[in-house]
């Protein structure tokens, strides 16, 4: 097994042990393809538990001691290239590694019900901030008589990306794909349950190696058919990374996605009369005039402007956690004096 046909570069990194990559995240558990062949592992408790390593996501590069007859040990993640992430849900916001070290993100929906600009311009942001290359692929083209209506829709909230109409039971279209699917190359495919990741994968293939279930007729909403996020290497070379529908994408620290995706809002920023102007009633406001006119979208900016609310700055979120960290520590203290 030769771990540079997983897209492994060769570096002078100087770290002990052998280079591998995480195919699949199980809890504790990982599975992780090195010049051994396919293989699992454990994390090294000193390195990853004290901090100093970022724990390892599917397509993550890593360093490990190599064990023949059980799992093996990986004691340190190599830099990334990319880095697809979320905010965690709960009461204390966790940053939740996606996906690493890939080349191009799939945002994938289907031309049935499935298909929402809102959920696409969310996409896109975190798609933008993870410093890979968005391509929108509207799937199930064999649904629709005429998707020119759905690519209008889709060019006024994603211009300059790449979008493409395809069909994985019919092939139509997939070798438009063939400039992105070249050997070495990771893909992460992103997209609700029921967008067809899994018969796309198959179908780009040859062969049956994700299950595939039908859709829900009254919503067009899959049965989440794939459990967990997954590397996979295709016979052609290229890898594609396939996750989980995911109902609740949080935002996180996405200035720079914010700017890609909405650059034709960010464009009439610091062009109002007033620097502190907040957009609502001032005179002079930029934002304003070019919804009046015709120029901006109204919806663009209610996107924009929900997007950003929702993002959270990881140093707010340390103080944060910092903070209730504290609370529990004070609160256990003090009832430990009542106890005793």
């Amino acid at each position: 097994m030769n771990i540079n046909d997983y897209g492994y570069l060769p570096d002078t990194n100087n770290l002990p042990g052998i280079p591998a990559r995480v195919t699949a995240v199980h809890k504790e558990r990982y599975e992780i393809v090195c010049q051994h062949g396919m293989t699992h592992a454990r994390l090294k408790t000193k390195e990853y538990y004290a901090g100093t390593q970022a724990f390892p996501t599917t397509g993550d590069f890593v360093m490990v001691n190599y064990i023949p007859n059980g799992d093996s040990q990986i004691i340190a993640t190599l830099p990334r290239s990319t880095l697809f992430s979320r905010r965690e849900p709960g009461p204390i916001p966790r940053d939740q590694a996606v996906a690493a070290n890939f080349d191009y993100v799939f945002i994938m929906q289907s031309l049935n019900q499935n298909f929402n600009l809102k959920r696409l311009e969310r996409y896109l942001t975190l798609a933008w901030q993870s410093g890979a290359t968005p391509v929108i692929l509207l799937t199930k083209a064999d649904l629709v008589e005429d998707y020119w209506d759905y690519l209008t829709q889709v060019e006024r909230v994603a211009a300059g990306v790449n979008t493409h109409v395809v069909s994985a039971h019919t092939g139509y279209g997939l070798n438009r794909l063939n400039a992105y699917l070249q050997p070495g190359k990771t893909v992460v495919f992103l997209g609700s349950s029921g967008v067809g990741k899994s018969s796309l994968v198959n179908a780009l293939a040859g062969e049956e190696i994700m299950t595939v279930s039908a859709i829900r007729e009254g919503d067009s909403r899959g049965r989440h058919t794939t459990t967990h996020r997954q590397l996979l290497r295709l016979k052609s070379g290229v890898m594609i990374i396939d996750t989980p529908g995911m109902r609740e994408l949080g935002m996180w620290d996405v200035a720079e996605g914010l700017g890609d995706a909405f650059a034709d809002v960010e464009s009439y920023l610091g062009k109002c009369r007033f620097s502190d102007c907040r957009h609502e009633s001032e005179p002079g406001c930029a934002i304003k005039a070019a919804i009046a006119s015709g120029a901006l979208d109204m919806a663009r900016w209610e996107s924009y402007q929900q997007l950003k609310e929702e993002a959270v700055d990881r140093d707010e979120l340390m103080r944060r956690k910092r903070e209730w960290s504290k609370g529990v520590a004070k609160f256990t203290k003090q009832r430990k004096k009542e106890i005793w």
